[in-house]
């Protein structure tokens, strides 16, 4: 969006995706007899984020704000849902200021006027259509399949966390421009179903395949956030969010335990969980909590991350030849 708006991932493409760039997720069968849940929290994110870029278009109201300026409106025959000019939201989407009064993550209203309510707004906007339908079918691929799996609870909680966490983490790094979008809450997802991976790693089988396959989809999603007007500080913020709640939210029973029931007397005494889950659950705990307290205390004494690390800014941009992250 101009020189500024952020989009968090507004295109990513792992392997096997199709070209608008979506997340997905690793083929891999877990052997349990847990029961599957009906998804309906994943579906309703979906029909929540339309809706609101449904609002969005509507205040925006782009034959009214744009008058006085050269370029027209695109799709102009929407009325007021027409999109800003391509040459300030190549997005296909409204301008700067209307996601700045939706609620979209600024660091001075948020430090300064006290609006910590963005760092959980700005990821229900989007800066652009192709935006939140990339985001979409990626939330779509990436959580319903985990919301089978593990209840809409738990899901739930890891998307909006990781959201938060991905919003905290750009405001200490970003703090020249606005960032909207869901994307960090789906790298949580991702984070999540890496963690899990991990911490069940017992139960599953071609866990080797689904593992170097996970690993590979967030490394090019990722690399692909070096890119400029990507935020990727918030990719990073949510991933590793996302990563230790999933220690956390996602631990399974061993599949002995599940069946105990169907084993001899003398095979039916066994831990519902193995060790090495109680300690990745606790250190994964105690790093989330570390994280977001040093991480908010930060933030709203108003410090600057780049000060502390001088190379972190090559994180979300680096320039080349074609384009500068000056701006």
């Amino acid at each position: 969006m101009s020189n500024q708006d952020l989009e968090r991932g507004a295109a990513k493409n792992p392997p096997n995706s199709n070209p608008t760039g979506n997340y997905s997720a690793p083929p891999y069968h877990v052997e349990t007899s847990e029961k599957q849940w009906t998804p309906w929290l994943v579906p309703m994110f979906v029909v929540a984020n339309i809706a609101m870029f449904i609002v969005v278009m509507y205040v925006n109201n782009c034959p009214k704000t744009n008058l006085g300026f050269g370029d027209k409106c695109v799709a102009g025959f929407l009325g007021r849902f027409s999109f800003q000019p391509l040459k300030e939201n190549p997005l296909l989407g409204p301008s700067s200021n209307t996601l700045v009064k939706l609620g979209a993550l600024k660091w001075d209203k948020v430090v300064h006027e006290h609006q910590g309510w963005r760092l959980l707004s700005c990821i229900w906007l989007h800066a652009g259509i192709i935006h939140l339908l990339a985001n979409m079918l990626s939330l779509v691929v990436i959580g319903i399949r985990l919301e089978q799996q593990f209840g809409f609870v738990r899901i739930g909680i890891i998307y909006l966390v990781a959201g938060v966490g991905g919003s905290v983490m750009s405001s200490l790094f970003i703090q020249n421009n606005i960032s909207v979008g869901a994307s960090g809450a789906l790298f949580g997802l991702l984070g999540a179903m890496l963690s899990e991976l991990l911490t069940n790693w017992t139960i599953y089988t071609n866990k080797a395949a689904a593992l170097f396959t996970l690993i590979v989809i967030v490394a090019i999603n990722l690399a692909v956030g070096i890119l400029p007007h990507v935020d990727n500080f918030a990719h990073i913020g949510g991933f590793l969010t996302g990563f230790l709640l999933g220690f956390v939210l996602l631990i399974r029973p061993q599949f002995k335990w599940i069946e105990r029931h169907h084993l001899p007397p003398s095979a039916q005494r066994v831990p519902k969980y193995k060790i090495y889950q109680y300690i990745l659950w606790i250190v994964a705990a105690i790093l989330l909590v570390a994280g977001f307290t040093v991480g908010l205390v930060m933030l709203f004494r108003g410090e600057n991350g780049n000060k502390h690390c001088s190379w972190c800014h090559y994180l979300s941009c680096v320039p080349t030849s074609r384009w500068d992250c000056g701006n």
